[in-house]
């Protein structure tokens, strides 16, 4: 009788190991998908350009600088402002793990301003229209050294009061 038990344990899979080896291979599918997942690329947004339909509530010739910013707002932070252009910019990079991200999609919208601040155009250009502008990381130097620890010393000196240390 105890041998058929032994059996019937066997049987339905409660052999010593086969739930370790079940853990095993499911903690090593979970890595496995969460690895895959960490690596999917991700688009990040930056910026606003106003759309088509609002493009066109823009009338040039007639609309001024104060119904610009009404129909389709006032360049944000990352858009420029100057006095004869607003511009609007949108990007969109993608950030798919270490290394350089590369910018998938940017978008300008120039509105142009006459002399008497009303809208002489308004234009669209896209990443396919820029050109490259290298930056110069140029870094003043300054003239003035770096003071030492004993001219730091030397400049403690008088700024002591007797009266500090005594009551």
């Amino acid at each position: 009788m105890a041998a058929g038990k032994a059996w019937g344990r066997a049987r339905q899979g409660s052999c010593p190991g086969t739930t370790a080896r079940r853990l095993a291979l499911g903690a090593t599918a979970g890595v496995a998908i969460a690895a895959l997942a960490a690596c999917s690329p991700v688009i990040r947004h930056h910026g606003h350009v106003p759309d088509e339909y609002e493009l066109a509530l823009i009338e040039v010739g007639a609309d001024r600088r104060d119904d610009v910013a009404e129909k389709i707002g006032f360049p944000g932070a990352t858009g420029l402002v100057t006095e004869d252009v607003w511009y609007y910019v949108q990007s969109r990079r993608l950030h798919g793990g270490p290394g350089e991200v590369p910018e998938v999609e940017r978008t300008l919208v120039a509105v142009s301003f006459d002399a008497a601040g009303r809208v002489s155009g308004v234009e669209t250009f896209g990443l396919e229209d820029g050109q490259i502008v290298q930056l110069s990381r140029r870094v003043t130097q300054s003239n003035v050294p770096e003071p030492n620890i004993l001219s730091q010393l030397l400049r403690n000196i008088g700024i002591f009061q007797p009266s500090q240390f005594f009551d």
